[in-house]
């Protein structure tokens, strides 16, 4: 098996562990507070975070510098989640999943003012390509429709941001340090909720906090093996295996459908995305030098 194949194979894995994991949360969100689902996915993944940081070089590698860094991407993490599980349970899971795929749009618009990057015109048109794509699954109207649309764009939001952070800061932290301080922010912030935001869970709900936060390392893991196996531009286009999942899990658990317009602006979404590797793709190649 070459290295790419297993590269788009551990994407294709991760991608569901994160559809299997977001159909958890949108389950349990039916019952329990986004801050208590919160509290117990960082629950369940710090232990694992610390054995996979152990495992892949020792402790060491949490030890940091930069705590305010670190402080800053918790916050923002914290806001991701409580977003997109707010909005889980507010949305159909396909729509839900096709929203979260301008998250990379956000990125892309982003990195202008805050890591003062140029868009090239036509890295410019795929991303309003994608908005319209946007609107188009999101049709914006009134109700509660409405409310979970625009939880999940600050949730894409948010996610850019965190992205962001990753970018600017990244290359002077490791990985798992990264990812352990992210995920003991909003550990901490939604254990203080708990006395307001507490409801016992149901035997099998236990099962489902626990399912939530191992689908959610296993999904890290996978993706960031995928990225190390296979360059982005094979391995990335992969991520939106995701909605074919969510799709599926949709249907299976809530007798969910998409209609036309849901795959017209997922379409949409998803080849500005692909278009956006693409170039991004040429562009790096085209600056390397020759021998």
């Amino acid at each position: 098996m070459t290295t790419s194949l297993k590269g788009i194979l551990c994407m294709c894995l991760g991608v569901l562990f994160l559809a299997l994991g977001d159909a958890v949360s949108k389950w349990l969100g039916e019952v329990h507070s986004p801050l208590q689902i919160i509290f117990f996915r960082t629950l369940v993944s710090l232990p694992l975070i610390a054995l996979l940081a152990y495992f892949s070089g020792g402790l060491r590698k949490l030890r940091t510098a930069r705590p305010r860094v670190h402080l800053l991407r918790g916050l923002i993490y914290t806001a991701t989640m409580v977003c997109f599980v707010w909005g889980l349970t507010l949305m159909p899971l396909a729509e839900a999943t096709a929203i979260a795929f301008v998250a990379p749009l956000f990125v892309t618009l982003l990195s202008v003012p805050l890591l003062g990057e140029r868009i090239d015109p036509p890295v410019l048109i795929a991303s309003l390509v994608g908005f319209v794509g946007v609107l188009i699954v999101v049709r914006p109207g009134g109700g509660a429709f409405q409310v979970g649309a625009l939880t999940l764009l600050g949730a894409a939001v948010f996610y850019a941001l965190l992205m962001i952070t990753a970018r600017r800061y990244g290359a002077r932290e490791h990985l798992w340090a990264m990812v352990f301080y992210m995920t003991l922010v909003p550990f901490l912030l939604t254990t203080i909720s708990l006395p307001w935001v507490w409801q016992t869970p149901q035997p099998w709900h236990w099962l489902g906090f626990l399912a939530a936060g191992v689908l959610g390392i296993g999904a890290t893991a996978f993706i960031t093996l995928a990225f190390r196996f296979a360059p982005a531009a094979i391995a990335a286009p992969f991520d939106y295996t995701a909605m074919l999942w969510a799709v599926l899990l949709g249907w299976w658990f809530w007798g969910e459908l998409p209609d036309l317009w849901v795959w017209v602006g997922s379409a949409l979404i998803m080849g500005s995305g692909l278009a956006i590797a693409y170039h991004d793709r040429r562009t790096t190649l085209k600056r390397r030098p020759t021998a």
